[in-house]
């Protein structure tokens, strides 16, 4: 990233050092956690980027944020989901049987071979994988006035769950400027090669 851009992971419950950690399954609920969590960060300028589920939860903690506080992200990075406000089109999975789910992950290529190989570690993973996909099947958008900020929106040529139609439609939920990158690939794109997307990022921070 260009200097001065601090990049801040957010870490959720059910992942990696958290993977004990019952995972959230209504974004709402976790966007008071993280507003909680954040507050000392917001006193500086900032950005949220945010993947698939991850576009949803960073719009909506924008959302929050500027209802009720009155401050907002400097930039906000929506990735490989479709805008919040349009309809789920694609099939409901989250309380398909296991063999059923895993398949779908695979279509997704969201899981590696060598944890389907690993069924301890598969077990423990297939909560948190319900879960965001309970988050995001059952997500209603109910935000009444458009962000203020500018929106960049990445999705993927080949993405079989968002259309690169779908992530146009994130132009709606702002009064700010609005851009779009398509790159080559599937819903995980950024596995293929991240510079590029990291480039528009840092470009339009730095600017």
């Amino acid at each position: 990233m260009a200097p001065g851009i601090e990049v801040c992971p957010v870490r959720l419950p059910g992942r990696e050092s958290r993977l004990l950690e019952r995972p959230y399954t209504d974004v709402l609920a976790l966007v008071t956690a993280l507003r909680e969590a954040l507050d000392s960060f917001l006193d500086t300028p900032f950005a949220f980027y945010g993947h698939s589920m991850g576009a949803l939860i960073a719009y909506e903690l924008a959302c929050a944020l500027s209802a009720e506080r009155g401050i907002a992200p400097t930039h906000l990075f929506v990735s490989a989901h479709r805008a919040p406000h349009l309809p789920n089109r694609s099939r409901r999975v989250h309380s398909l049987p296991k063999a059923e789910l895993l398949q779908e992950l695979r279509a997704l290529d969201g899981i590696s071979e060598e944890v389907l190989a690993h069924t301890e570690l598969l077990e423990l993973l297939l909560p948190t994988v319900r879960a965001d996909f309970t988050l995001v099947e059952t997500y209603v958008h109910t935000a009444s006035a458009p962000l203020d900020c500018p929106i960049t929106a990445f999705g993927a040529a080949s993405d079989p769950r968002v259309s690169t139609e779908e992530m146009a439609d994130w132009r709606a939920v702002t009064r700010g400027p609005f851009d779009m990158q398509v790159f080559p690939g599937g819903h995980f794109y950024i596995r293929d090669g991240s510079k590029p997307f990291l480039d528009v990022i840092s470009a339009r921070l730095g600017a």
